[in-house]
């Protein structure tokens, strides 16, 4: 068994950035980049940001997990990269626990909420992203910002240091401590 560490927020906090530095500090481990199972869904796909996506959004989020936990329970640590909503985390839990992933017991979560201003400056500024909807960010930030009160203080990083080392850094060193380790 190995540690599977989810790290969300809204669009722009800084998610891959970390997660790719989680991964790269790693000796062994996998990123799982959330947001490429949405492109799985060729035709008809709904944006998953608008409310009518719900059931879409599920399947999405049930397999990405069962993916993640895959990896995790085959023993590579693993980095969730991905927009889920705390909201969604009994959800993530369940389908990585059937792929026997201890939940709890391996599962952390991080929840990166910058403030608006800076999440929406990032998502601006991006080149090559799929996505660049400055109110589905509005809107998604503030579902985060209200659902993050929802998890233990532990698990949400309020306006994170700047500098994706430092973000990092702070997630690795809480991760190592057991700090993310989600608990029912």
């Amino acid at each position: 068994m190995a540690d599977l560490l989810v790290v969300t927020g809204p669009p722009g906090a800084g998610k891959s950035t970390v997660a790719g530095l989680l991964v790269a500090g790693l000796d062994v481990g996998a990123l799982v980049p959330g947001d490429a199972f949405f492109a799985f869904w060729q035709r008809g796909a709904v944006p998953p940001w608008l409310p009518e996506a719900a059931a879409q959004n599920t399947t999405v989020i049930t397999a990405a997990a069962a993916a993640a936990g895959a990896l995790a329970a085959g023993g590579c640590p693993v980095v969730y990269d991905g927009v889920v909503g705390p909201w969604f985390l009994p959800t993530f839990a369940a389908a990585a626990s059937r792929q026997g992933l201890r939940v709890p017991g391996e599962l952390h979560v991080v929840v990166l909420v910058p403030d608006l201003e800076r999440t929406s400056r990032q998502v601006a500024a991006r080149t090559g992203h799929g996505f660049t909807d400055q109110t589905a960010t509005a809107r998604m930030h503030a579902d985060f910002s209200g659902a993050a009160g929802d998890l233990p203080d532990r698990h949400v990083l309020r306006d994170p240091p700047p500098r994706a080392e430092d973000v990092a850094a702070l997630v690795r060193e809480r991760w190592a401590a057991g700090e993310l380790l989600l608990r029912p």
